[in-house]
């Protein structure tokens, strides 16, 4: 059974995902397109992706795809754990200019709904943690933009200094709103 749960940024859903445990393990169930719909989610699976990280600490954004190109996600940590930020840069939104931080890990089974507008990244807090991004829309290299982590315009808070990140990541470009 899947349960959904607002967060602070409007329209981003924590979603947490029942297990079943008998003498064999867990069975969960991830995704329904049924459930999402039930819950005002229109999400229809495109693309899914899963990114591997060996080091604690790694950083990994924040990433988002420019118009026309936009795309929501759900992300969930499959192995290991990690430290997730979404920024909101919906100009329509009520919480544009806001951030929002969130504790994923494989034993919780939760998952992130991350809606159409918003930047996102994480920074690994255990080494050999692996992500899986289900995407509503196929990547397109030309539309792929980010902010730095560490953008001054959201101050986002992260739990540790990156060990490990991108020199792609590292240069992007400050927000100007």
């Amino acid at each position: 059974m899947l349960t959904f749960h607002p967060t602070e940024l409007h329209g981003v859903i924590l979603v947490e995902s029942g297990e079943h445990r008998d003498d064999r393990g867990g069975f969960s169930r991830l995704f329904c397109v049924q459930a999402f719909a039930d819950a005002g989610i229109d999400f229809t699976l495109s693309q899914m992706n899963l990114s591997t990280n060996h080091r604690k600490h790694t950083l990994r954004g924040m990433h988002y795809q420019a118009a026309p190109h936009e795309e929501a996600k759900i992300v969930r940590v499959v192995s290991g754990a990690v430290h997730d930020v979404v920024m909101d840069l919906r100009r329509d939104s009520p919480t544009c200019g806001k951030w929002q931080g969130f504790h994923l890990d494989a034993a919780s089974g939760k998952a992130l709904y991350i809606p159409k507008g918003c930047a996102h990244g994480f920074l690994t807090l255990e080494d050999d943690t692996t992500v899986l991004y289900q995407m509503d829309a196929p990547f397109v290299p030309g539309a792929a933009r980010g902010l730095r982590y560490d953008d001054p315009a959201f101050a986002a808070v992260w739990p540790a200094a990156p060990e490990i990140i991108s020199p792609k990541d590292l240069d992007w470009p400050a927000y100007s709103g």
